[in-house]
């Protein structure tokens, strides 16, 4: 078992897109993925267990891997929400910030 808390940052949280992202790249590996968020535990490798969750953006989540490729799939996952899931946060940073 490995596990890793990591920072959902993207501004709207684990909504769908996200949300089937992060599944998406669950479902590549074999290990089973859950992930923790306050006193809840949802299975990453399903969309409606992720967004009953309800991750909002600046949660922090611990993302917990058990099996034959657990340790890839911590380091995708993580990395993943990292990115932002699929969301563009570059944009909505120029945006912030004005543009010409």
């Amino acid at each position: 078992m490995v596990s890793k808390k990591v920072v959902v940052m993207n501004p709207t949280g684990l909504h769908l897109k996200p949300a089937a992202t992060f599944c998406r790249e669950a479902l590549k590996f074999r290990s089973t993925v859950t992930f923790t968020f306050g006193n809840a535990t949802a299975n990453a490798k399903s969309v409606l267990s992720v967004l009953a969750a309800c991750v909002k953006c600046g949660d922090e989540i611990e993302i917990i891997c058990v099996g034959p490729d657990e340790e890839e799939a911590l380091a995708a996952l993580t990395g993943a929400v990292q990115e932002g899931l699929g969301d563009d946060m570059a944009a909505d940073e120029t945006d912030a910030g004005g543009t010409q």
